[in-house]
């Protein structure tokens, strides 16, 4: 990066996660959350923070380990686990959309349903899912990060969040996790455990015992956490892209 560019960020500093308050967690499905941001999420409500996990497809589409249980029993079962896990994590606030897994729903029920819970939770920091990532191929995790960022832009003006039916919210910024351009990050030492514990043992239906995925994710977070711990100078850490008010629109610099 050039110094002149170096210059110009340093201009509009970025949020920083730790000092705020509230946070709402947007995850695409089920596990997704605790897969993209666990660690930070158990580390901020063991600080005593004010956390949501809302959840938008239900995942009954989800997995190919359990081929004998039909669409609306795995929806319950998901449901359960993704309760279950966020109470593991110390997250009691867990909302679900219950919009059907694979995007077969409305756009405008997503962005809706997203910027209800925003107008009535009124977070600080948004974490969502980065629609920007160019590998990204599942419509539900593309779908639910652009719906993240269309509200948090608008979500302090009331003449807009009224359009959507929904109350304005003093949202500071936006943190993308599932990114490839972390800008920031936390400092998760310690957490790491509660963050895989959280997905293998609680969300048993796509991961069940032994499974292949769940060796092969294990090992990529604990690597991917000790990546961003060397980037931060911590033992584990966890990386998001963050957009301030004034990196969500008009600075080009925030997306490199």
């Amino acid at each position: 990066m050039s110094l002149l560019k170096k210059i110009i960020r340093a201009a509009a500093p970025l949020p920083k996660i730790g000092e705020q308050e509230r946070f709402l967690f947007i995850g695409p499905h089920p596990d997704d959350i605790e897969i993209g941001a666990g660690a930070t999420a158990a580390k901020l409500a063991a600080e005593g923070k004010t956390i949501c996990f809302l959840i938008c497809a239900d995942g009954r589409f989800g997995t190919s380990n359990s081929p004998d249980i039909g669409p609306e029993e795995m929806t319950e079962i998901r449901k359960q686990e993704a309760i279950e896990s966020a109470r593991f994590l110390g997250v009691e606030d867990v909302r679900l959309l219950g919009l059907c897994d694979g995007g077969f729903y409305k756009k405008k029920e997503l962005v809706r349903g997203i910027a209800g819970v925003i107008g009535e939770f009124r977070p600080d920091v948004v974490f969502a899912p980065d629609p920007c990532v160019t590998s990204e191929c599942h419509k539900d995790h593309l779908n639910v990060g652009n719906a993240a960022r269309e509200v948090a832009v608008f979500a302090p003006y009331a003449g807009i969040m009224k359009e959507y039916g929904a109350e304005a919210a003093p949202v500071k910024a936006l943190a993308y996790f599932f990114t490839a351009k972390a800008n920031s990050y936390v400092d998760t030492s310690g957490y790491l455990p509660a963050q895989l514990d959280s997905i293998f043992k609680y969300h048993r239906s796509q991961f069940p015992e032994g499974c292949a995925d769940a060796k092969s994710i294990s090992l990529y977070l604990k690597l991917r956490a000790y990546d961003f711990g060397l980037r931060s100078f911590h033992k584990t850490a966890e990386g998001f892209r963050v957009l301030g008010r004034t990196q969500m629109h008009c600075l080009p610099e925030a997306g490199d």
